[in-house]
């Protein structure tokens, strides 16, 4: 029996999740919750990128811009307002 463990490097670091919740105004910020906001950003990073690129090859090119991501963000973030 073959055990596999699967170890998953973020891209993110976890240094700047303690500065974005102190940034926010925590005082006291637990390990959990660090990591909670890196793998909650991490899916939304993730699906902002996979829009911009999309839009990238809908309008025929290889190269990712700005406007891309913008509105990739926008569309992320209309998506999720309730109506």
């Amino acid at each position: 029996m073959k055990l596999l463990i699967c170890v998953v490097i973020s891209e993110l670091g976890l240094s700047a999740m303690y500065r974005i919740l102190k940034k926010a105004g925590g005082n006291r910020i637990s390990e959990d919750s660090a990591e909670e906001l890196r793998r909650s950003l991490e899916e939304i990073v993730s699906k902002v990128a996979n829009d911009a690129v999309l839009l990238s090859k809908h309008a025929g090119r290889k190269t990712i811009l700005r406007e891309d991501i913008s509105l990739a963000v926008k569309h992320f973030l209309d998506d999720r307002t309730i109506q």
